[in-house]
């Protein structure tokens, strides 16, 4: 694969992630900030490094899941990973300003 085809690659995963929400929160976890690295290989594997607001987080078990499923539909994907991790911690400094405005921060 070249670095064109896994860019545009990551570009559409990039906007599938932009669909997966947060339950308790009406913005995606993209702009949330909770998304630290999407990485395409050659062979079509995706590793999507992430985080969540809390590891005591409702929908910890849910997202990940969901974000696996959607970046799987892109053309030539051909598996996904979603490594949760808790460094670095997030913080809402972290959302984008996007996500400030529909919080009302």
């Amino acid at each position: 694969m070249s670095s064109i085809e896994k860019m545009i690659i990551k570009e559409q995963v990039t906007e599938q992630i932009r669909t997966v929400y947060d339950p308790e929160i009406p913005v995606n976890i993209y702009e949330l900030g909770l998304v630290y690295n999407v990485e395409v290989s050659d062979s079509g594997l995706v590793d999507v490094t992430m985080t969540l607001t809390s590891p005591a987080c409702p929908a910890a078990q849910v997202i990940p899941v969901e974000v696996k499923q959607k970046t799987e539909t892109v053309k030539g994907v051909s598996e996904t990973n979603v490594n949760i991790v808790w460094e670095p911690r997030w913080e809402t400094s972290m959302m984008s300003e996007e996500a400030r405005l529909t919080l009302g921060m």
